[in-house]
């Protein structure tokens, strides 16, 4: 007897049709509906892995965020990445200081005096000198 393990409603069928018929389209977009239409077909977990090459507990999980999301787990989320160090204001801080007159026995500012500076007047915490040199090259 073979377990069903997701039944796709009608709209859900057309929408899984209609994109697995595009040409372009991220793998991973493409798997997950891949497996979502086979779970709906009555395949096994351990057949629908087999079958797409990926471990039996994604094919799980999908099932399960299915479930719970809908279709719209078939996209990838967007991350946060790293959180930005250096802003626009810091970057005109750090460009104004350089347009200003560089101290004392010094003819101009250095990427290294500035990136000193900068630390010295606690604009930033640390900021290298060729973070400097980026941030005025841009």
């Amino acid at each position: 007897m073979k377990k069903q393990h997701i039944s796709l409603s009608i709209e859900d069928k057309h929408f899984l049709e209609e994109l697995l018929s595009k040409g372009s389209l991220s793998v991973r977009t493409h798997r997950r509906a891949l497996c979502i239409k086979k779970l709906d077909l009555g395949l096994s977990y351990q057949a629908v892995s087999e079958l797409l090459e990926v471990n039996y507990v994604t094919v799980f999980n999908w099932s399960k965020k299915y479930k719970s999301e809908g279709l719209s787990f078939l996209y990838d989320k967007p991350r946060s990445g790293r959180p930005i160090k250096y802003d626009g204001q810091t970057a005109s801080k750090v460009t104004a200081l350089a347009c200003s007159t560089p101290p004392e026995g010094y003819q101009r500012w250095s990427l290294r005096l500035l990136s000193d500076r900068i630390v010295e007047l606690s604009i930033l915490p640390e900021m290298s000198y060729s973070q400097v040199g980026r941030v005025l090259k841009k």
